[in-house]
């Protein structure tokens, strides 16, 4: 390498590293704007024709600017296909374990005891509350009881479910 050369590439990376830097960072992030920055003065100093270059400010912006886009291009094909599928490894699965399938039957069995264990219009009410979806007015209305009375039955059923199951 000629002393021409360096010198003009010295002087180059002197005034322009700051604004350069600043467009890395503001293009690929704080962390490999450094880089860049870097692998645009290497360039520079392989390019064979260098000195013959009219306007090596433009020629490093260039240079940035296409380190850049290839560096954003490699990263959104590195986290499309490495990053996706290696995060897909480590997710959790949907599935539930083993213990919690067990431990969710054993509820539902204590559950479906408890509700058999209701006194009968007790139970009627709840089911048809909790499993029909009827409203309190007119689960009241249908068995010809009070509203009160339907509020009463639901308080002692969900009080005995709830006792059964914890």
């Amino acid at each position: 390498m000629s002393d021409k050369k360096s010198s003009i590439i010295h002087e180059l990376f002197t005034r322009n590293r700051r604004d350069l830097l600043k467009f890395f960072t503001r293009r690929v992030g704080r962390d490999d704007a450094s880089d860049l920055l870097q692998e645009t003065f290497a360039r520079a100093l392989r390019c064979s024709e260098f000195e013959a270059v009219a306007n090596p400010a433009a020629y490093l912006r260039q240079t940035a600017g296409n380190l850049a886009t290839d560096f954003a291009r490699r990263r959104k094909m590195e986290f499309k296909y490495v990053i996706s599928t290696d995060a897909a490894c480590d997710a959790p699965s949907e599935e539930a374990s083993a213990e919690q399938v067990v431990e969710a039957d054993q509820r539902s069995q204590m559950l479906r005891g408890a509700i058999e264990t209701l006194p009968p219009r007790c139970r009627q009410v709840f089911e048809m509350r909790m499993y029909e979806d009827i409203p309190q007015d007119e689960i009241a209305k249908r068995l010809g009881i009070s509203k009160n009375m339907v509020d009463r039955h639901l308080r002692i059923a969900i009080e005995r479910c709830r006792m059964a199951v914890t």
